[in-house]
């Protein structure tokens, strides 16, 4: 990609660089197959919000706040007081010029300006001209990347080779769609650019006058009007660098996008060009936040204060349970939001129950085969490589039956699609499919087969099976007082006619199911051999206790138990453990009622998975806003309502904090994305989010449009976040809770400047618990820490006297 560009000249150089530091301020958008969580200001966390906001206000011509009114209501209401404000405006001071409490509270009175992104040359020419340009550019753009970037859905691909933009360039050279539209010559136009993409932004910038001080952001809006395409040319450029190669997609669609803009400014030059000297005049400036900005951030911040004062409040309201024998069941659950409501109802069904809280992919991130197929799946955190290799375990005889009845379905959907048999088929085969449509109206459809047992790759000798299996136990903190039973269970969400179901799969599977990992790890662990090696390293699991996988159903709070994995000699009963897993369904399904539309009681809530026409079969992690690692005494009692990400994690385990560094670098960034990317999709729903269930079209089996063409919606849709009346997800940033010393935490940030970053910068609060389990210390910034201030707890003991 690099090699040849020190035969360019030095000014094109500073645009190369330029440009692709840009490219890296854009979130990748992974494609719908395994649709995980991203957080949209990745390219913005070494700068702080109220900065973020006024990039994004001239880049994007969006919000990155929520409107004041919205504060108003809280502080009307009580829940933010005086002193959360006060606190919000010391943590900026030295940063901006701080307003006063006083000017503060009036500003609340006066919404802030609705931002307003600096135009492009299309918009500009669209005043002069009444011609839709930047509608058409979608259009085109759009008609083009559907095709080039298939993954497979169309019959057809676009033909093209030598990357994005020469790939466009033979489509655009024939493509007289502009020419009809006014852009004379454009055909020709594009025929004589430069087959080399750098060549093509160079020459654009020269005539359009972008110098390397207005590039940053000139470039950023460009490659924003492209919504997500162009972030899903930052996932291809993720993936690269993951594999230690490297792709320019993102700078292709940039040269794509300012060739477009080249054309229409020969047009209309003369109508323009004072106007769009401006605007390079005006994307030469630094990006400072005005003051209405600053007071949007500190009333941002003012808010997640408060709610951490309510979070310190039900903590101290949590009863650990005495829990001095040994535990009949203990059930490690991902530390999703969606399993706290879970967790808390089984735990309820008896005092020998106990469970943990831990990342789905059970330390063991693989890239798994399916049965009957060939395509590998990532079963762990995008932000790791896959550890291992594994797939479904089953006689050949059988993959075959599979791998056959797959091809028939394909060929019998392509059959459909066909231009020679679609019109004959509808009308020949229409009828037969009544019973199908009627099925899936009444929610009968949708059934699901498992797979067989995965096993993990045989050349894994033993000695890596022990490091690994004692890797997982003592990140879980679980090195003794075995269970009888010790329950592994990984979530998934089975729902239908949803292209954005992977978006409510696990997280930290890579927008997969958990059952994977689940039944890996319990292989692992029930392994005769690996426990004598485990009991040789200092870990003796007892004769006695069994490891059983389950797949938690979010959608239905049903739990599959995958009893056919355990080894047959295995003498278990697991009566006792169905009924407790039953009633804690129920609680839990219960309790998710009051918060969907339209649930007529607990019952409705495990056929809406199943309905067709549900929007919102489930909330996902709406309402996330908070991440404990911290002994499960420390949480346990305590009502989070399924807000909270609860990781098991006892420091005093933990020789040289290798497992906190795992966590804060691993686990907590996995859970800041899906923060972020809630808030992102809440706050800047146009920018950052789906848009409307009920318009999506899938394209190319990457993501959808909201209409027939035009840019991917990234994010979440709306009905994700919304419920017809209101927002169900209050957009406010992580606060990361850690039961762990100051000191080992700050040399951790150390080392990693790119967590400390999202800390530094407040995308995420960090707030050290004491030995007491109180809320002692908030991190400041710049490996500086200070006493939190638990007002709650003031109030009591002045009610008190």
């Amino acid at each position: 990609m690099f090699a040849k560009l020190e035969t360019y000249p030095a000014a094109l150089l500073e645009l190369v660089a330029e440009a692709n530091t840009t490219a890296k301020a854009i979130p990748p958008l992974f494609p719908l197959s395994a649709n995980v969580a991203v957080n949209p200001f990745l390219g913005q966390s070494d700068e702080p919000l109220a900065v973020t906001a006024a990039r994004l206000a001239r880049v994007g011509g969006a919000r990155a706040i929520p409107p004041r009114t919205h504060w108003a209501g809280k502080i009307n209401a009580g829940e933010i007081c005086d002193t959360d404000l006060k606190e919000a405006l010391a943590s900026i001071q030295g940063q901006f010029n701080v307003p006063s409490l006083q000017e503060l509270k009036a500003s609340l009175n006066d919404e802030s300006p609705a931002p307003e992104a600096l135009p492009t040359v299309a918009e500009l020419a669209a005043d002069v001209s009444g011609i839709d340009w930047p509608g058409l550019i979608d259009n085109r753009i759009g008609v083009w990347a559907a095709s080039h970037f298939d993954q497979g859905q169309a019959l057809w691909k676009q033909a093209g080779s030598g990357g994005p933009f020469r790939a466009w360039r033979d489509f655009a050279s024939r493509d007289l769609t502009p020419e009809i539209q006014g852009l004379t010559g454009f055909c020709t136009f594009v025929a004589d650019t430069n087959r080399s993409h750098w060549r093509a932004i160079g020459r654009a910038s020269e005539r359009l006058g972008v110098t390397t001080a207005a590039a940053p952001t000139a470039f950023h809006r460009w490659l924003m009007t492209l919504g997500g395409w162009a972030q899903y040319g930052r996932y291809l450029l993720w993936q690269a660098e993951l594999e230690g190669t490297a792709d320019s997609s993102v700078t292709e669609l940039l040269a794509i996008r300012m060739v477009f803009d080249e054309a229409l400014f020969d047009l209309y030059e003369d109508q323009i060009a004072a106007r769009w000297a401006d605007v390079v005049a005006a994307h030469q400036s630094p990006v400072t936040p005005p003051r209405d900005l600053v007071i949007d951030a500190v009333l941002q911040d003012a808010a997640e204060r408060a709610e951490q004062r309510v979070l310190a409040d039900r903590l101290s309201c949590g009863t650990a349970r005495k829990g001095e024998a040994r535990p009949d069941v203990q059930a490690a659950f991902c530390i999703d939001v969606r399993s706290e409501v879970f967790r808390r109802a089984l735990e309820a069904q008896d005092e020998s129950i106990e469970t943990i809280g831990f990342a789905g992919f059970f330390g063991l991130a693989s890239a798994h085969k399916a049965a009957g197929s060939d395509v590998t799946e990532f079963r762990g955190p995008v932000l790791l490589q896959p550890g291992l290799n594994s797939q479904a375990a089953e006689p050949e005889t059988a993959n075959l039956s599979r791998r056959y009845g797959a091809r028939a379905k394909r060929a019998w959907g392509r059959f459909k699609l066909a231009a020679v048999s679609s019109f004959a088929f509808v009308e020949a085969s229409g009828p037969l499919y009544a019973g199908k449509l009627v099925r899936d109206a009444l929610g009968f459809g949708n059934k699901t087969t498992e797979d067989p047992v995965p096993e993990m790759d045989p050349a894994l000798n033993l000695e890596t099976r022990v490091g690994m299996a004692k890797s997982v136990l003592t990140a879980m903190s679980l090195t003794d007082e075995f269970a009888p039973i010790v329950l592994l269970v990984g979530h998934g969400a089975d729902v239908t006619n949803n292209p954005h179901q992977s978006a409510l799969q696990c997280g930290a599977c890579g927008g997969h199911a958990g059952d994977v990992n689940a039944r890996l790890l319990a292989s692992l662990l029930n392994d005769q051999d690996v426990r004598t090696g485990l009991r040789d390293s200092g870990i003796n699991i007892p004769s006695d206790t069994a490891f059983l996988p389950a797949l938690h159903h979010t959608t239905t709070d049903k739990v599959t138990l995958f009893e056919q994995d355990l080894p047959p000699e295995t003498p278990i009963d697991l009566t006792q453990l169905k009924a407790w897993l039953a009633a804690a369904g129920a609680l839990t399904r219960a309790e998710r009622s009051q918060r969907l539309p339209r649930a007529a009681g607990a019952a409705h809530v495990a056929q809406r998975a199943r309905d067709w026409a549900e929007t919102r079969p489930e909330w996902g992690l709406a309402g996330c806003r908070a991440f404990v690692a911290a002994p499960r005494h420390r949480t346990d009692g305590a009502d989070l309502s399924g807000q909270a990400f609860l990781h098991n994690y006892d420091w005093r385990r933990d020789d040289g904090f290798g497992v906190l560094e795992l966590i804060l670098t691993a686990p907590v960034v996995v859970a800041s994305w899906i923060s972020l990317q809630y808030y992102g999709s809440t706050v800047a729903q146009g920018l950052f989010g789906g848009g409307n269930k009920l318009l999506h079209n899938v394209v190319g089996g990457i993501g959808v449009l909201e209409g027939n063409t035009g840019a991917l919606r990234p994010g979440l849709p709306w009905q994700s976040v919304h419920d017809g009346d209101g927002f169900q997800h209050d957009p406010l940033r992580l606060s990361v809770i850690v039961e762990a010393p100051r000191e080992a935490m700050s040399e951790i940030l150390r080392r990693h400047p790119g967590v400390r970053a999202l800390f530094d910068n407040g995308w995420l609060h960090l707030i050290a618990m004491d030995d007491e389990g109180k809320l002692a210390w908030r991190y400041c910034g710049d490996l500086e820490w200070s006493r939190f201030k638990d007002q709650s707890a003031d109030a009591r003991a002045i009610a008190a006297e």
